[in-house]
């Protein structure tokens, strides 16, 4: 690792040496870069434990540690992406988080089996996808042809469209409560939400620099403090919250079911798609070059790896986040060691229950605005990547097609109601048959000449 700036003065503060993955800068600026790339994924992190758990029926104490260990095994699989261990890692900025793209296998899951049960199903399946989704960075270098922008555009864009429904009903007072609850779609949920939803906005167009980028969050803790005179938060699990304790592995057990391995493996090569996505945009956001074959490899194994590791510990997938891309191509800093500060920050908040109990407070359509913002930027880095695509009509018939199919088939599953349940899960994902489709013609329609 390089301590030296291209000003030839070791730790010394350099712009352009701040473009160099390997290049340490010193602590006063190192500390809020890694902190800001914290505050860019902190809410998306815990969003996916607390969409699973309100879906699984849980609250207090599990759903408390749902939210620790996702901040515990993000902070380890960041480390696996910037530190690196042999082959595995693309020692590049990026910083992990759980995986929304996961929530259209998950989400099934927990809904119909409840309880801790579903858990241990949903983690089971965790550590089989996660180790396929190793194996598949072993040789997915040497696929990039069959993974262009139009694949890795359209993957993404797909998952901020079909996540969007959930961040709505999150605004509405949640996303099962319409389902057990009175008062869902009430004036009071969606005031704080639309609060939320204006809060971020105003943050992020009217402030610069980190305030900016924390405008996600910014938005969570006010709408959070307009709920509490609202009696919208209950503080009951936080004062039982320990100051201090371990995660422990394996809380909830683990099963191993054929459907759910079925569709996290599957789901594991949509995964991969969007990693690799991700690795190409910030090298080319950050450092202005393509990606290398190694660097796309070790961090699809750290993807994998990650997730695996997480399954043991009681965490959803893990995946690289895109709007940490996104902080990459703004602020213009390439250095990996910026982020494995940000990965330090998390591993110390995992082990303070405390800070999951508060978050676990927040009120449905507080995450709900929050959400919805995040949501949509997920499909804005989806269309950003498209923006390199030359639209003629091959490309145009390819778009349309997939995303036709796939999120035709996400708003109608009854059409496919005489496939086995794994494959339903599939077929209905949106994700899915979008990454495969999209994949396949454009492999095999020919290209337009000029």
């Amino acid at each position: 690792m390089s301590e030296i700036s291209q000003s030839g003065k070791a730790g010394s503060f350099n712009s352009e040496g701040l473009r160099d993955p390997n290049y340490t800068p010193p602590l006063g600026t190192a500390i809020p870069l890694g902190i800001q790339h914290v505050l860019a994924m902190f809410a998306g992190n815990v969003t996916v434990p607390i969409i699973i758990a309100g879906a699984a029926g849980l609250a207090g104490g599990d759903k408390v540690f749902l939210i620790q260990v996702a901040m515990l095994v993000a902070g380890l699989a960041t480390l696996l992406q910037t530190v690196g261990a042999g082959p595995i890692g693309a020692r590049l900025p990026i910083m992990q988080g759980t995986s929304f793209a996961f929530l259209p296998v998950m989400i099934p899951i927990a809904a119909s089996v409840k309880g801790t049960d579903a858990l241990a199903i949903i983690f089971g399946a965790t550590i089989v996808g996660g180790i396929f989704h190793f194996f598949l960075g072993t040789f997915i270098g040497r696929f990039r042809g069959i993974l262009p922008p139009l694949v890795t555009g359209l993957v993404v864009a797909t998952i901020g469209l079909t996540l969007l429904p959930i961040g709505v009903e999150y605004v509405g007072g949640g996303k099962f409560a319409k389902f057990v609850t009175k008062d869902f779609g009430a004036w009071y949920h969606l005031v704080l939400g639309c609060s939320v939803i204006v809060i971020i906005l105003g943050v992020k167009f009217m402030t610069k620099g980190m305030t900016s980028a924390s405008a996600i969050l910014i938005g969570l803790v006010a709408g959070y403090l307009m709920a509490i005179p609202m009696d919208m938060v209950k503080f009951s699990g936080i004062s039982d919250a320990a100051w201090f304790a371990f995660p422990e592995p394996l809380k909830f057990g683990l099963k191993f079911e054929t459907a759910a391995i079925i569709g996290m493996c599957l789901m594991a090569i949509v995964s991969a798609i969007e990693t690799v996505g991700d690795i190409s945009g910030i090298t080319k956001g950050g450092a202005g070059r393509e990606a290398t074959d190694k660097e796309i490899a070790g961090g699809t194994m750290a993807d994998g790896l990650g997730t695996a590791i997480g399954g043991l510990f009681g965490s959803m997938p893990n995946t690289s986040y895109s709007q940490n891309v996104g902080v990459v191509s703004l602020t213009g800093v390439m250095s990996r060691h910026v982020v494995t500060i940000g990965a330090i920050f998390l591993l110390v908040a995992a082990f303070v229950p405390k800070v999951g109990a508060i978050v676990s407070a927040m009120p449905y359509a507080v995450l709900g605005g929050g959400a919805v913002v995040m949501f949509g930027m997920i499909a804005g880095a989806g269309i950003n990547l498209l923006s390199d695509v030359k639209m003629n009509r091959r490309n145009m018939v390819i778009i349309a097609v997939s995303l036709s199919v796939g999120l035709g088939l996400k708003a109608e599953p009854g059409v496919v109601g005489i496939f086995p349940d794994w494959a339903k899960m599939m077929l209905t994902s949106g994700l899915f048959p979008v990454a495969f489709l999209s994949i396949l013609l454009n492999s095999i329609l020919p290209q337009e000449k000029d």
